[in-house]
């Protein structure tokens, strides 16, 4: 059985350095890295009364593992601006006549879609992630005056669920000819 239906000839499943995240309706700038996504559904064991050598196994609860999103520092507020939805410093620490709030219930949510590109651009797998919040962001990583590394911010997402987008399909893929 073939693994690609329109392009058969391709035998190499896609790579996972091209992609894209898109919340509010825009692409999120620099991000470097998405974390795995991932579900599991518990086991519930039960046995009937009678039956005292065997038991069944069921599904139980299902539960959506957080997702990590980094990206090196740049002058970009997104991150922050979402993670300060849930706390913000500069809030909790204002006199209480000052005080707006500490969080934003109205807003902190968000739907997220991550895009899987091939080789050529093409978008050939998307995912929508929904109802995400940030339980963890890094504005800045350990800095090391002799490292040889990039500034790396990260937020952590907590979501309730996420499914493949069913519209995006597999492309034809293009054909490229060196010039003569």
């Amino acid at each position: 059985m073939a693994q690609f239906s329109v392009n058969a000839n391709r035998l190499d499943p896609y790579k996972n350095f091209k992609f894209r995240v898109k919340w509010d309706g825009r692409y999120v700038a620099g991000v470097s890295k998405v974390g795995a996504l991932k579900r599991t559904t518990e086991m519930v064991e039960h046995r009937e009364g009678g039956m005292a050598s065997s038991s069944t196994k069921s599904p139980g609860r299902t539960k959506y593992e957080a997702i990590t999103l980094e990206r090196g520092v740049t002058h970009d507020v997104e991150f922050e601006r979402w993670a300060n939805k849930v706390w913000s410093y500069s809030n909790a620490q204002a006199g209480p006549e000052q005080r707006t709030s500490e969080m934003s219930l109205a807003d902190f949510r968000k739907d997220i879609i991550i895009e899987v590109y091939n080789e050529a651009g093409q978008k050939v797998v998307a995912y929508n992630v929904y109802r995400c919040w940030v339980s963890e962001f890094q504005s800045l990583p350990d800095l090391d005056a002799n490292a040889n590394a990039v500034a790396i911010q990260t937020i952590k997402l907590e979501n309730e669920g996420w499914e493949r987008d069913t519209s995006v399909t597999e492309p034809s893929e293009p054909s490229f000819t060196q010039p003569a």
